[in-house]
């Protein structure tokens, strides 16, 4: 196969006015990635605002698995359009399901008080973390076959999970967890919208299993059923994903057949970029639904 273009993820085609097809790709999992779904659907709603807008924050619920082998038409429905901000909401859609719903806030770039709490963690530097296609393709025959036959798609974004080989086994340990990303090669024009979208799509990965972390449950256990519920961003600088992010992550909390966690991310000079928050299922085969 040749080389998959992170970009063209968000190239969407236009139905008709406020409406966008996107094709999707297949990552190996149950249903469609949910970053997928993230990303194209804040594509579409740029698609919908005027070219002074950037876009602040967003929040998002995932109703219904998505089908991985099918394009999703995006819905966007324009709620308002301020001096200063514009909303939009973006209806995800297949097979004339809604699976998805997002409300995205944009605004006017505009000076401000500014301050920034957390610090940046002191944690192994990119070039000193194996790349996670690499830790994959040195235990080949230990991954399930639909990611090994996925793996073209995953190497769009160079992600460095630190500490990688714990995160795939079943131990007790703290729910934390670090990642370097960035789109590999360089390979992002210098348009905003597609940083942040890109950035979105990443936002996705590794971070609900980080609540199974201190229950001893590898996220490759076949009784568990872990899912999306909801997920959350908040853009705070300008985003350039052709260079390295930290994504800090924390579950601060577990129960009811449910985890939470939030996550920081970080430019490589320490300046906080975006920050996220998802709630998802988490539940093992043969336990009583909630």
């Amino acid at each position: 196969m040749s080389e998959v273009k992170l970009s063209s993820l968000f190239h969407l085609e236009t139905v008709e006015q406020g409406l966008y097809r996107g094709e999707s790709w297949d990552l190996g999992f149950r249903a469609l990635f949910g970053g997928q779904v993230l990303g194209q659907a804040l594509a579409a709603a740029y698609e919908t605002v005027e070219s002074n807008r950037v876009v602040h924050s967003f929040h998002t619920y995932f109703l219904l698995p998505g089908d991985a082998k099918k394009p999703v038409v995006y819905d966007v429905e324009v709620v308002r359009d301020g001096r200063s901000f514009s909303a939009r909401r973006v209806k995800a859609i297949q097979d004339g399901r809604n699976i998805f719903y997002m409300t995205a806030s944009f605004q006017v770039p505009e000076d401000g008080m500014h301050h920034q709490a957390p610090e940046m963690p002191d944690v192994p530097l990119p070039q000193d973390v194996q790349s996670d296609i690499e830790f994959y393709e040195a235990n080949f025959d230990k991954i399930a076959r639909p990611m090994r036959e996925a793996l073209s798609y995953h190497r769009p974004v160079d992600i460095r999970t630190i500490d990688a080989a714990n995160s795939y086994q079943a131990s007790k340990r703290p729910p934390t967890r670090y990642i370097w990303m960035r789109a590999r090669n360089n390979q992002l024009s210098d348009q905003l919208s597609l940083h942040q979208a890109a950035l979105a799509y990443a936002s996705d990965y590794h971070f609900l299993s980080t609540s199974l972390q201190p229950h001893g449950i590898a996220v490759t256990d076949k009784s568990l059923r872990i899912a999306t519920i909801d997920h959350a961003m908040w853009f705070h600088r300008p985003v350039n994903f052709n260079e390295w992010l930290l994504y800090a992550m924390e579950s601060p909390f577990s129960g009811g057949a449910r985890g939470i966690v939030k996550g920081q991310i970080f430019n490589q000079q320490g300046e906080l970029i975006a920050s996220t928050m998802q709630e998802g299922l988490m539940r093992q085969v043969g336990e009583k639904k909630e």
